[in-house]
């Protein structure tokens, strides 16, 4: 390379501007997600080469370049006109017609495969302990990959993550580790520090931060303190450690960008700087490799190969081949020497950086794991032992334990240095081929205090002799940057109103994260369960350990997990809520979530979803069809649009599992649910998945207020149905009966065969064990059990009711010929509310007063960070029982769970949950559609302050929101008060979502990724950012009708005419809190 292209180069990889914190100043929209390399005094950039001219756009339009500097989004706003949306959501459309495959490549390699059930083949079902993480760089997985901060394609053939070595390390950092669900004193728990920033929907531009400490990863001391704590005490976290003192460890950022009209082409960027105090050397390993799919089969398949190659400029390459791909190819362009804070180059100005490629095979190392013979030369751990010396093997083995707990010896080597092997043994591939390959760059002495190093590669279809982007990198840079500021167009949309630039960040970055938590999930039942013809057979126990019913299951889709590292599998209601914030940035992605998991290679023939894979048959609350209604209203609001097909599908599947639901769930025909844990894992004084010790049947106020919600809302879908087929108009009345039916059983007694749920001295819903006729035994624990009746309504229009004159009439029967229910239950079905509207709820006016007394109560569930899952009148006043010796109690428990019930790490006596908060602000916000200003309550409890039911909603969200922002202080209540958190500048712009939060401070508990149901934070911040006040700042006093409802706005009704929505609430949300968003308004 020449010297005027290096200079070239560098005028355009280093010109941005750092402030003294070493964070870009970003445009105030976009806050603190800009990364930038720090600036060299050099002459200006050169003007940019002309583009390719693109592909065809709507209309046979053709984008000529012609030179032209201006950007795609420019070009192609020219050529759209009024039809143009901005850049991405034309990718989408794109996408959705499948003009182009935007989402082929995207961040489907999961966190962590190792000890995940898919891989377990043990006796005992003992995942954790039967593929741990010491095997995991030796052991090739069977049924999927993982990385740090990776991508694959969408069958996940070939990947590509990223490496690291510190040459402290006794192997490379090449996926995240974590304590196991028996090493963590409250289960399993990632030990790493790494963000999703950023990320659009079809991943034409995606970020990601790692945090690397430049001493050695603390494996052992980790794992060693977090074991021998009890559950009484905090986690042993890495900031616990001395690892980050000093400020010695790298940021290191990834970015990843698809050519403007081409989606296989990805452009990869790795900045990594050095925050530590001294000069400190980092080798970057950028890795690519194909899925191990050839161990398994009786018959070997066609191989696919990766080999080496270089361009007539001598940028090296790996050529890939595989039978299903195709052609592609993996740029690794040379890079320039480190740079320091100062703008001054390490070393000659000139030089550059160029990687060494690596070879192996993606195969198991099975002389290393159990001294047997290996099935190839090289072996998938062959990086870790050709750079790191000390992870080599010995000539004689012994059976000592290595630094990180495999079976390998090591030598007594304090400081690993990178030497190259002995010429006796090759651990690569001295042929530079294989199926697994790795860019191996090493940066040596990169100046402290923001001295930086950056790698740039591109995977591409294209011939790199023919690729100009790799002949002028600054044109490379220019791609990345363009793409971010699509990213920035797009997000900038969904806006409305001055909302904070902090709070813009946070909704951003929950976006981003959920959107980065797709993965690839593969699972085969049958080949599962069997076991592999090419393998040794499976213990014949292991078919009766778990999922054996579900040989119909044949998963291989994009699915949107909890939580990649923690839970990197599916659980069905989780994936509801995970639809509702998704759906307002890729309505097609969430649709098909929701449809997926009612196919036939997930439900089971008699209508059962799947739970999740440590237990396909566990029973999450039946949330589907309220999602389903919620994303299809969302995606017309948002394009227009009504896809009905899509909502009479899942409705017909639904329709099944109701079915089932009724069969296996009400034992004994009473219209009173069981229903097991229902995804609140402790919150019972008993496991209520397992039979109970005192005898005798659970009836679960929650398992029938959730069935009670289900009938709700599939009346809600039967009746938008019946706008387009009368037929629906029957089956909505079906579903009105049978709601009544359950209010009926669940809160009057109806003979002396039954019990009511309802507690008239204690004003709350509780579970009750029944013994026999006229035995049975309230169990007075305040939970959200008490709380989830108030989910279960719906208010009707009277536009709808006389829309539908067969589901009118029937209703109108019902109210005339069965006084014994509807005259207990059904007076607001004759009183009519606000607008002469009739509402269904479980909760009539004067139970729902007394019921929020004690959830708006600040002594009970009202946390200044939501409504906590069990009230704190059971900190002072547990509740317990003796049974049969043993003493059952439930007490207040805000912060992670003291008990190891469902494995200990989730805690539903407490702390705050945002899916089931979710759920209470849009009854509040339902309820108040009916009573209006009329309805007035205390809020909080005991403070003078008067607030209609909206308003109360809002305050929820208000109070769920300051969780992530920042306070007057700058600090956020789920960092916990940790001063690096909170106010170092590389820390303080980055939020961690995690699974749930202490009931009195706010502080992030569980999984610390899980930007799944967590994630609707944005949602919130989006309908009520606005006015959200900052953290620990008195409440202004004032009306907020008219800013959550609007009742002139004349829009057509989701029923019709000028009606307002069956959800009427919610219609009118949407409509303004979160912001005009019809087509028109973006």
């Amino acid at each position: 390379m020449s010297s005027d292209s290096i200079k070239s180069l560098q005028q355009k990889l280093f010109r941005g501007a750092e402030d003294t914190n070493g964070i870009q100043q970003a445009e105030s929209r976009d806050p603190g997600l800009t990364i930038q390399i720090p600036k060299a005094e050099l002459a200006p950039p050169a003007p940019k080469p002309p583009p390719k001219t693109s592909k065809t756009v709507p209309g046979d339009l053709k984008i000529q370049e012609n030179g032209s500097t201006k950007s795609y989004r420019q070009r192609l706003s020219e050529s759209l006109g009024v039809d143009y949306h901005g850049v991405e959501k034309y990718r989408l459309l794109q996408d959705e017609n499948r003009e182009r495959h935007w989402k082929r490549w995207g961040p489907y390699l999961s966190d962590r495969q190792w000890a995940t059930v898919r891989e377990d083949y043990s006796d005992n079902g003992d995942a954790w302990s039967h593929f741990p993480h010491e095997h995991s760089r030796s052991r090739a997985y069977r049924w999927g990959e993982d990385g740090i901060g990776g991508i694959s394609d969408s069958h996940q053939r070939l990947c590509f993550s990223l490496a690291l070595w510190n040459e402290q390390d006794s192997i490379l950092k090449e996926r995240l580790f974590g304590v196991t669900g028996h090493q963590g004193n409250h289960g399993e728990d990632v030990k790493e520090i790494y963000y999703y920033l950023d990320s659009t929907p079809t991943h034409s531009y995606m970020k990601f931060l790692y945090k690397y400490p430049q001493r050695s990863y603390p494996y052992e001391e980790l794992v060693n303190e977090n074991i021998h704590r009890d559950r009484n005490v905090e986690e042993y976290e890495i900031l616990d450690t001395n690892v980050f003192d000093d400020d010695r460890y790298w940021d290191v950022f990834m970015e990843y960008a698809k050519d403007e009209d081409d989606p296989d082409n990805v452009y990869v960027r790795i900045t990594s700087y050095n925050r530590g105090p001294d000069p400190a050397t980092l080798h970057i390993i950028p890795q690519l490799w194909f899925r191990n799919t050839w161990s398994w089969p009786a018959q070997k398949p066609p191989m696919p190969s990766l080999s080496a190659a270089a361009t007539d400029d001598d940028i090296s390459y790996i050529k890939v081949k595989h039978p299903e791909m195709g052609g592609n190819f993996l740029c690794c362009l040379p890079s320039p020497p480190p740079m320091g804070p100062d703008g001054k180059f390490v070393g000659d100005e000139d030089a550059v950086i160029k990687p060494d490629l690596l070879f192996t095979e993606n195969n198991t190392n099975f002389r290393r794991l159990y001294g047997g013979m290996n099935q190839s030369v090289c072996v998938k751990d062959a990086f870790h032992d050709h750079i790191i010396p000390s992870h080599r093997p010995q000539r004689r083995r012994s059976d000592s334990q290595g630094t990180d707990g495999s079976s390998t010896p090591r030598p007594a080597v304090s400081t690993p240095t990178c030497e190259a092997p002995s010429q006796e043994f090759s651990f690569v591939s001295p042929k530079k081929c294989g199926t697994k390959s790795a860019a191996h760059y090493i940066f040596r002495d990169v100046p402290g205090r923001g001295g930086c190093a950056v790698v740039r590669l591109k995977l591409t279809p294209l011939s790199p002799n023919k690729d100009r982007s790799l002949e002028d990198e600054g044109a490379f840079d220019d791609v990345v940057e363009e793409r971010r500021e699509e990213a920035n167009e797009f997000y900038s949309s969904l806006l409305f109103g001055p909302i904070s630039d902090d709070l813009k960040q946070v909704m951003r970055q929950a976006l981003g994260g959920m959107l980065w938590t797709k993965q690839f999930y593969y699972f085969v039942q049958k080949e599962w369960i069997e076991g592999d013809p090419a393998q040794p057979p499976p213990p014949p126990g292991r078919q009766h350990i778990r999922n054996k019913h579900w040989r119909h299951m044949h998963i291989e889709d994009i699915l949107s997990m909890p939580d990649k590292w923690e839970y990197p599998f599916f659980a069905a209601w989780d994936t509801a809520f995970h639809c509702i914030p998704l759906a307002v940035v890729d309505p097609v992605f969430a649709k098909k979530q929701l449809d997926i998991l009612t196919r036939e290679w997930y439900m089971k023939p008699d209508g059962q979803i799947p739970a999740y894979e440590w237990n396909f048959s566990d029973v999450n609350p039946p949330v589907h069809a309220w999602a389903t209604f919620r994303v299809f209203k969302i995606e017309r609001k948002l394009t227009g649009r009504e896809d009905i097909p899509f909502l009479e599908r899942v409705f017909q599947k639904l329709l099944l599992n109701f079915t089932w639901w009724v069969n296996r769930k009400d034992s004994g025909g009473n219209n009173v649910f069981e229903g097991g844990f229902l995804g609140l894992d402790n919150i019972g004084i008993f496991n209520r998945s397992e039979p109970l010790p005192t005898g005798g049947n659970l009836r679960q106020a929650d398992g029938t207020a959730w069935m009670a919600f289900y009938c709700l809302n599939m009346l809600n879908i039967a009746l938008e149905l019946a706008k387009h087929n009368v037929v629906y108009e029957d089956i909505a009345s079906k579903f009105f009966e049978h709601f009544i039916f359950i209010a009926d059983a669940m809160t009057y007694k109806s003979g002396d065969d039954e019990s009511s749920l309802w507690n008239e001295e204690d004003g709350m819903y509780y579970d009750a064990i029944e013994f026999g006729p006229m035995n049975s035994v309230q169990l007075p624990v305040r939970s959200l059990v008490s709380l989830i009746p108030l989910y279960a309504t719906l208010v009707l229009e009277p536009a709808v009711i006389n829309r539908f004159p067969g589901f009118k009439k029937r209703m109108e029967w019902f109210i005339d010929n069965r006084p014994e229910i509807s005259g207990r239950n059904m007076a607001n079905m004759r009183t009519g509310g606000r607008g002469e509207r009739r509402l269904l709820a479980l909760a009539s006016k004067e139970r729902l007063i007394r019921i929020l007394e004690k959830m708006l109560d600040e002594d009970e569930f009202f946390s200044e960070y939501g409504i906590r899952s069990l009230s704190k009148l059971h900190k002072e006043k547990p509740w317990g029982m003796q049974v049969n010796g043993d003493w059952h109690e439930v007490g207040y428990w805000p912060g992670e769970s003291h008990s190891g019930m469902f494995g200990g790490n989730s805690n539903w006596r407490g702390p705050i949950w945002l899916a089931v908060n979710f759920l209470l602000i849009e009854s509040l916000q339902r309820f108040y559609q009916y009573y209006g200003d009329e309805l007035q309550v205390e809020c909080p409890t005991g403070s003078g302050d008067y607030m209609n039911l909206v308003e109360v909603a809002e305050e929820i969200q208000h109070r769920i929101i300051h969780i992530f922002g920042r306070d007057m202080e700058g600090k956020r209540a789920t960092n916990g008060g940790n001063v690096k958190l909170d106010q170092d500048p590389h820390f303080r712009d980055y939020v961690s979502f995690y699974e749930f939060f202490h009931g009195d401070t706010g502080r992030g508990l569980g999984a610390s990724h899980q930007t799944g149901w967590t994630g609707l934070v944005a949602y919130h911040i989006l309908q009520s950012g606005v006015s959200c006040r900052l953290p620990k700042t008195p409440r202004t006093p004032r009306s907020l009708v008219n800013h959550y409802f609007d009742e002139t706005i004349d829009l057509q009704s989701e029923h019709g005419g000028d009606t307002q929505s069956l959800y009427s609430a919610i219609s009118a949300l949407e409509l303004n809190t979160l912001g005009n968003i019809s087509p028109d308004a973006l």
